[in-house]
């Protein structure tokens, strides 16, 4: 979710048919290494609210989206063809009170192996705000509620241990049984606190360890998980990255691609911390929210929360 200049603009303001991998090509920065082959697969509906938020991709080449403004989760099949596969319920009160935003939105996203999508949803309502779940074919049903108070916005799946871990942007982290869909605060380690409008946000699990991000602080936090299951203390390993959104792991070690999405931009983390521009409003960037990868190849949604332009799916090659 970006950072507090959107704030009004996404109050008052805030795939089409093409194929995912046919559409014509965004201008290329000079940012063409180490991403290259940058071009725009899809175009949303803005009007729709159809501003992507998070994605998952399936091993089939399958694409699922958070569209928060509309409330939605949506498939996106490799050629293309978007299919709405759940609108959530809008809070009796409008979402108005949803924490440092004032509309309801449909937020983080994963992917368990057999199919079955978790997401989140944050309205201001006790209702309505926690974690969802929707099995292949059914229904969405929320498995764990979350306080009105909270803004549930990075979601992560331990797919060893059926664990969920989301990014509250009011500043913690929590756990969630996939079983039993009880919520507990894993950590609230002041790193992950705001710094005037969002903290945490993306969250990703690796090496033991679960990564988040801080939006106001632009920082990549590194919280170790314990034997126990309990939270270590929460490192800073990366600063800098002024309205970091969520990310996505290269697969080369610790090395990072990081949605920024205030300042329009992607970048390319090492794993010592030191990171480089590499995909610009140039490429089409229009406010990306989220980095996901196939192989070599990366998607960068785009919301469009700042521009109110072109929300959009960018996809480039990630070259050596």
């Amino acid at each position: 979710m970006s950072a507090k200049p959107v704030k009004h603009g996404l109050v008052a303001a805030v795939l089409a048919t093409s194929s995912l991998f046919a559409l014509g090509a965004a201008p290329a920065s000079a940012a063409t290494f180490p991403l290259c082959s940058t071009r725009i697969v899809q175009h949303f509906d803005l009007d729709k609210g159809q501003t992507p938020e998070s994605i998952v991709l399936a091993p089939n080449g399958t694409a699922y989206v958070a569209f928060a403004k509309a409330r939605q989760i949506a498939e996106i099949s490799p050629s293309g063809a978007i299919r709405i596969l759940a609108t959530l319920p809008a809070p009796a009160d409008g979402g108005v009170n949803t924490p440092a935003l004032g509309f309801p939105l449909t937020v983080g996203i994963d992917r368990a192996t057999d199919g079955t999508l978790y997401f989140l949803y944050a309205t201001g309502t006790a209702d309505l705000t926690g974690v969802w779940r929707l099995r292949p074919g059914g229904t969405p049903q929320r498995i764990a509620p979350l306080p009105a108070t909270s803004l549930p916005n990075g979601l992560a799946l331990d797919q060893s241990t059926r664990s969920l871990y989301v990014a509250d942007s009011t500043g913690v982290v929590w756990r969630v049984p996939t079983q039993d869909g009880t919520a507990t605060v894993w950590s609230s380690d002041e790193e992950l606190a705001p710094a005037g409008f969002l903290g945490a946000n993306g969250i990703k699990l690796r090496d033991g360890a679960a990564w988040v991000t801080n939006l106001d602080r632009g920082t990549i936090v590194r919280i170790p998980l314990r034997a126990n299951g309990n939270a270590g203390s929460a490192q800073v390993s990366v600063t800098g990255l002024p309205g970091i959104d969520d990310f996505a792991f290269t697969g080369s070690g610790n090395e990072i691609i990081a949605a920024l999405d205030t300042t329009n931009q992607v970048t390319l983390v090492k794993p010592d911390g030191t990171h480089t521009v590499v995909l610009t409003a140039a490429d089409g960037l229009q406010g990306p929210t989220a980095i996901a990868l196939r192989g070599r190849t990366v998607y960068v949604p785009s919301a469009a929360y700042l521009t109110a332009e072109d929300p959009n799916l960018l996809q480039a090659h990630l070259g050596r």
